[in-house]
């Protein structure tokens, strides 16, 4: 998976320097997140998603220390304020708060703000708002407890070629499913359980 999302972060061109691989936590399907930032390629991202959890800042701080040894880029789900606490690289939003993304990024100029995108519209709705690139799901058959039913790698692609911004594929990825993705257009891939393995 990691060699399929350097071929496409190479092929995404003249955009702002994204990363290619993004490994999204989650605390009951990856409950030590640490363990696997320890083995992803340089240049690759950490999402953390601590989803309330009590001990989120001595997490987030264990994460942000493993993120600056290995050169990963540190971004924290929905809480900017512990993002910012962390000396974070940026955010992510949900797609309910997407619409907070220009204003993350005028308080922060240097941050990198992502939001999730569900659909065509949620999709269009986050860039417009002012993400640098939108995370859609679910592509494939998900275990998340999220997951819509999965679009596809025809439907992805059609929706890549129709926003014009950088997006990167969630749900069901994983070392075989990222192949079928490389002609999408996508700028990099996403993914919870496959680095489990």
């Amino acid at each position: 998976m990691a060699r399929t999302a350097a071929f496409l972060g190479r092929r995404s061109g003249g955009r702002k320097a994204l990363p290619s691989l993004l490994f999204f936590t989650d605390p009951a399907r990856t409950p030590e997140p640490e363990v696997i930032a320890r083995r992803l390629p340089p240049g690759a991202a950490v999402v953390y998603r601590a989803f309330g959890a009590g001990d989120a800042a001595a997490q987030g701080a264990r994460l942000a220390v493993i993120a600056r040894g290995r050169k990963l880029k540190l971004l924290v789900g929905a809480d900017a304020d512990l993002a910012a606490r962390l000396g974070a690289h940026g955010v992510h939003l949900p797609e309910r708060l997407a619409h907070r993304a220009r204003q993350l990024k005028a308080a922060h100029p240097g941050w990198l703000v992502t939001a999730a995108a569900h659909s065509p519209r949620g999709a269009r709705r986050a860039l417009l708002a002012g993400a640098d690139a939108v995370v859609v799901s679910a592509v494939f058959p998900s275990r998340s407890a999220s997951a819509g039913p999965p679009m596809g790698p025809i439907r992805l692609a059609m929706l890549v070629r129709g926003l014009g911004g950088p997006v990167y594929a969630l749900g069901g990825v994983d070392n075989k499913t990222a192949r079928r993705l490389k002609d999408a257009g996508l700028v990099g891939l996403a993914a919870v359980d496959a680095f489990r393995t």
